[in-house]
């Protein structure tokens, strides 16, 4: 009987291991083999997506970045992950750079910073 409940205890620890790194990746509501970008913190607020570059965020987006998001594809050769830029036209500091599936729900340093976006083969 104690082999059982030891076993049964690490089957449920395991499972509950699957299951909080399987919430963990889909915490962001963001489109696969796209770039997401949020005003609030935590993936909250207003919300724009891209699958390409976009070189000048719009008004409503430009110095209100809060949390980001990339779900870019990876594969050869494929641009996936993604540098955020202080200035639009890429211009300025890289306030914050992804990888593919890295998801970042505040960033002081590049919080309010961003300004346009390219994806880039690494940061």
């Amino acid at each position: 009987m104690k082999r059982f409940a030891t076993l049964l205890a690490a089957t449920l620890i395991s499972a509950g291991a699957v299951f909080a790194t399987s919430s963990a990746a889909q915490a962001a509501p963001c489109r696969s083999g796209f770039f997401c970008v949020w005003t609030d913190a935590n993936f909250q607020g207003m919300k724009i997506e891209h699958s390409g570059d976009d070189h000048w965020w719009e008004g409503d987006m430009f110095k209100h970045d809060s949390s980001w998001a990339n779900h870019g594809v990876s594969g050869p050769g494929v641009k996936d992950h993604v540098k955020v830029y202080e200035g639009r036209e890429l211009l300025g500091r890289v306030t914050i750079c992804l990888a593919p599936g890295q998801e970042v729900g505040y960033s002081q340093s590049a919080n309010d910073h961003g300004g346009s976006h390219t994806w880039t083969s690494r940061c």
